[in-house]
């Protein structure tokens, strides 16, 4: 794997800054901790004690640093969220949040999107998401005529948890002629009841009648789930997805999910030096050709905006129950879930962007997928070896122990999402059985000596690494049972690792991100606690202060936690 060539211009020459607080967790090597950071010009300049920082910084011939002193706080790495949809996540936060801490019931779902009609000019369309049905107290999706009580003039799209379809209204089937009859498209389907009429139900590619001809349209290569706005409204959205990045500590992400539309959108902020975060871009596999075409045959760009691969999908998703069980699922005999590709055209595809140089990442979640994409990855590797391709399959839900090993093996980089089992964790149960209880068995992946990555899937989840890394360490669920076997849980460090520097790893950006280093970008958030000593049922609670990029703030919740000198 080719790591990144930057061209950043040189920083100005500022005076450099002394940080220090009680604990801070430098993940260089285990338990690694100091009192004191000396920052200059974006990057560390040495780590330890205040008194060896202050020694650095009088021999470098610099300006006294300014001191910025953190009392009873703690210091880690900035946070990286190697998985994420910033674009979809700042679009849903325009829409009516129907999650399980606004809505526990169909009623009162129904009720919010109505409060939302109400205020809403006639006409424009009404969209709801953050549901899981399974968090119902019905248990179940809501349907058409229910959505139906919300409006009849209009489109009505409640989307759920999965991100990988929901429900729709009358008028919205209506409007583009979908009927009973209606065949399913490929990679999708609508929906249908035991007499045979539409339910309102959708998921993935027949999700292509609301994003139009702007939306992403990648064919057998993905799902569509992505909604088309004007370009200064999707702009509008990256702020204020970016916004919720850095409240949550998140400094670096990965977009598993760009298209040229987002590529647009990252372009437009750079260039209006809008963009705070440092993003990764994988960009969709229908693009692959043209990528190697003209030359993207590795990473590249800048500290800011750079490069990192290719997104493929292999199935759907467990919350949707759209990942491809081909027995069908226990809480839905007729559901299957779908393969985006036949095996030996997916590993065509893997083989030409490994020959290529390119890291891949698969959203693959069934073992039947697990299979397709180990299968090719290996294929591929024994044609051209390449120890540090680093492959990632994305989710990861459920693979066998013989395929953790195959994978440890393989060098792949399983991307897991906490968040996911704490969320909906029961449904997966409802939907498959008993080998629910192992999603992301992230203790199995420790012991075969598989890197570990968490991240959030936003909007999926929340991007909040506090709560993913008390999931990650407790597996208790939002109604509050743990999911599995104990020995699927991961130990604290083990946890902030992932979703640090080993996020930093399978980004490819592990030179200059993930640990508080000499020489690193000085990337860090600010703590109100310490999440190795409070209990493990405390992590998500845990405030977070202030978060750090290139040793500028980029946000605080509490200037008063901070004393300069």
């Amino acid at each position: 794997m080719r790591k990144l060539v930057s061209f950043d211009a040189p920083s100005a020459l500022l005076a450099p800054q002394l940080i220090t607080a009680q604990n801070i967790y430098t993940l260089d090597s285990p338990v690694a901790q100091a009192r004191a950071l000396l920052v200059h010009a974006g990057r560390i300049l040495a780590v330890g004690s205040e008194e060896h920082c202050r020694q650095v910084a009088a021999q470098s011939a610099l300006p006294k640093p300014m001191h910025r002193d953190f009392p009873g706080a703690t210091i880690l790495p900035g946070f990286i969220d190697a998985h994420a949809h910033p674009l979809m996540f700042g679009q849903l936060k325009t829409w009516v949040d129907c999650g399980p801490e606004r809505a526990g019931s169909i009623p009162e779902i129904i009720e919010l999107l109505r409060e939302s009609a109400l205020q809403s000019p006639n006409g424009l369309p009404v969209r709801g998401y953050g549901y899981e049905q399974q968090n119902l107290a019905e248990k179940r999706h809501p349907t058409r005529q229910e959505l139906d009580q919300v409006a009849t003039d209009r489109e009505v799209y409640l989307m759920n948890a999965s991100g990988h379809g929901g429900v729709v209204n009358s008028y919205t089937l209506e409007l583009n002629g979908i009927t009973a009859h209606t065949p399913n498209p490929e990679g999708g389907e609508f929906f249908r009841d035991a007499q045979g009429e539409l339910t309102g139900e959708l998921s993935d590619a027949a999700c292509n009648i609301l994003t139009g001809l702007d939306g992403v349209k990648v064919g057998h290569h993905g799902p569509n789930f992505h909604l088309a706005d004007a370009p200064e409204e999707h702009l509008r959205q990256l702020r204020i997805a970016q916004e919720d990045f850095l409240a949550g500590g998140v400094t670096t992400i990965g977009d598993a999910q760009v298209s040229r539309r987002e590529f647009d959108m990252y372009l437009r902020m750079a260039e209006a030096n809008e963009l705070k975060l440092r993003v990764n871009m994988y960009f969709l596999s229908h693009l692959l050709e043209e990528g190697i075409a003209i030359g993207m045959q590795g990473a590249f760009g800048n500290s800011h905006l750079a490069f990192a691969g290719f997104k493929f999908y292999a199935d759907g998703t467990l919350g949707g129950w759209t990942a491809y069980f081909p027995d069908g699922y226990v809480g839905d005999p007729c559901r299957t879930g779908q393969l985006y590709h036949e095996p030996a055209e997916y590993a065509a595809l893997i083989r030409r962007a490994h020959l290529a140089g390119l890291q891949t990442a698969t959203h693959a979640q069934s073992p039947v997928a697990l299979d397709m994409v180990i299968s090719a990855i290996e294929a591929a590797q024994t044609e051209r070896p390449d120890p540090d391709a680093r492959h990632r399959i994305e989710h990861c839900g459920l693979p066998t122990p013989e395929q953790i090993t195959r994978m440890a093996a393989a060098g792949i980089y399983p991307v897991n999402q906490p968040q996911h089992y704490y969320n909906w964790g029961e449904g997966v149960t409802d939907a498959i059985g008993t080998p629910g209880e192992r999603f992301n068995p992230l203790g199995e992946f420790e012991r075969a000596g598989v890197p570990i990555t968490i991240s959030s899937d936003a909007p999926v989840a929340e991007p909040r690494p506090l709560e993913a890394i008390q999931a990650a360490v407790t597996r208790v669920t939002r109604r509050g049972h743990r999911l599995g076997d104990e020995n699927l849980c991961i130990s604290v460090d083990q946890a902030v690792r992932a979703h640090t520097i080993n996020a930093a790893t399978a980004l490819g950006r592990e030179d200059d991100l993930g640990s508080l280093s000499v020489g690193k970008r000085a990337d860090f958030v600010v703590l109100g606690a310490d999440p190795y000593q409070v209990s493990e049922e405390e992590i998500a609670d845990i405030r977070l202060e202030q978060t750090w990029i290139d040793g500028n703030l980029q946000y605080v919740n509490d200037v008063a936690l901070s004393t300069q000198r």
